[in-house]
């Protein structure tokens, strides 16, 4: 009799559980948009499915009702509403309209996240590592070593540091030269080099950047930010050229390189030319630092998020979920995207017509995706070398930092056939 009483009220506890949902809200609603992508990953660490409600309040997340996540939640301090089934039910009935642009995709299984960053202190912070520390997303570094070793395939999704591919030490001679950060920058890229058998730092970035093509290409999850974008086409596009002045590898650079860069290599960018000069700060003219934003006034310097599909561009709306449209500008050493120089066949998801420039920007690369976001950090317009690292207690519901995490879960998407 009492195993009978217990299984009673078992079921009926259990009915109950299930009855409700967790709402949580990603439009102005919530308190902190960005606590709530990690508890999203906590969810799915715990094995539990999650629904990513695409352009439903936001992108809101809705997961069935579990206690101790709902304790979670507070803990965090995120934002939630506890709904009845039918409540839940409604929701997602007005999502399948077909009238109206939003859908619905489970997410399944939490990324295993890689940031490829140097093992050495760097004067600067990066907004990838920042958010994910702040969001309590867990990630692992990695850096040349375990590329070339062959480690990438233990990832879903690999972020580039700030780093430059092309051997140059990010052009920073002509201002840091007698810097004790960029010496021991140039010495501790010298020995890795030395110990992983490369004769020049430009001879094992390219290394390392074809590695990270391959791994895209066998269905990795590509994201880069500021110069790791434009830096990782341009080693890939020199391939087999020198294009390192006599101050960053000793010797002189291949003649007349420019034309023969070979843009069929690359993920994004193509015809752009490389900055001959190594005493000025760029790489190349796919960057539109300058002249654009200089000229620009910071109130003018934003960019605009384009509003697709949901029930035909899954992808793109995933990686574009926000509550504002309109997202302020941030400098960087890569600013943004000049558009004459992106490839024909890359979806630009975020710029500034008036500007003709774009900031972000995704394709496809065999199995794999990529996500090209430019700029430095975007909550701090215009960061410099040594700046204190953004507190992002200040900013927990930035629309800029939010276009990093969408990429973050993206990964734990249930594959969908896209229509056609």
């Amino acid at each position: 009799m009492r195993t009978l009483i217990f299984l009673f009220f078992f079921i009926l506890f259990s009915l109950q559980a299930s009855a409700t949902y967790l709402l949580i809200p990603m439009d102005d609603a919530q308190k902190n948009h960005l606590k709530a992508y990690g508890i999203a990953y906590w969810v799915l660490e715990n094995n539990v499915e999650i629904e990513w409600l695409l352009n439903y309040r936001g992108g809101s997340f809705l997961v069935k009702h579990i206690k101790t996540l709902e304790e979670e939640l507070i803990i965090r301090g995120v934002s939630f509403e506890v709904i009845a089934d039918v409540k839940a039910g409604a929701i997602l009935q007005e999502i399948a309209d077909p009238e109206v642009n939003m859908d619905v995709v489970k997410l399944e299984k939490a990324p295993k996240i890689a940031v490829y960053s140097p093992k050495n202190k760097q004067p600067w912070d990066d907004a990838v590592t920042l958010v994910l520390t702040y969001a309590e997303i867990p990630y692992d570094v990695v850096y040349d070593e375990e590329i070339i070793l062959g480690k990438l395939p233990l990832y879903d999704w690999l972020h580039l540091h700030h780093e430059d591919f092309t051997g140059q030490y990010g052009k920073f001679y002509a201002n840091y030269k007698n810097a004790p950060w960029y010496n021991e920058q140039v010495r501790y890229n010298e020995e890795n080099a030395t110990r992983l058998g490369f004769t020049k730092v430009s001879q094992l970035k390219l290394a390392v950047a074809k590695n990270i093509k391959e791994y895209t290409l066998g269905g990795g999850f590509l994201f880069a930010m500021c110069s790791g974008t434009d830096a990782l086409d341009i080693a890939l596009a020199a391939e087999g050229l020198d294009i390192c002045e006599a101050m960053y590898d000793g010797d002189g650079s291949t003649p007349n390189y420019n034309s023969k860069l070979d843009y069929s290599k690359t993920f994004a960018f193509t015809n752009f030319t490389l900055k001959t000069n190594p005493y000025e700060y760029e790489f190349s003219t796919i960057d539109a630092t300058v002249p654009v934003h200089v000229n620009t006034p910071q109130n003018l310097d934003n960019f605009t998020l384009f509003d697709f599909s949901a029930k035909w561009d899954i992808v793109p709306t995933m990686l574009c979920q926000n509550h504002k449209q309109l997202i302020k500008g941030f400098y960087g050493q890569t600013t943004s995207f000049n558009k004459q120089y992106i490839k024909k066949d890359v979806l630009i998801m975020g710029e500034n017509k008036a500007l003709n420039i774009a900031r972000y920007i995704h394709g496809t690369m065999g199995k794999g995706t990529w996500t090209f976001y430019s700029g430095h950090d975007p909550e701090d317009y215009q960061h410099k070398v040594g700046d204190p690292p953004t507190d992002l207690n200040l900013h927990p519901n930035s629309a800029g930092y939010r276009l990093i995490l969408n990429n973050i879960l993206f990964p734990a998407a249930k594959k969908k056939k896209q229509k056609t």
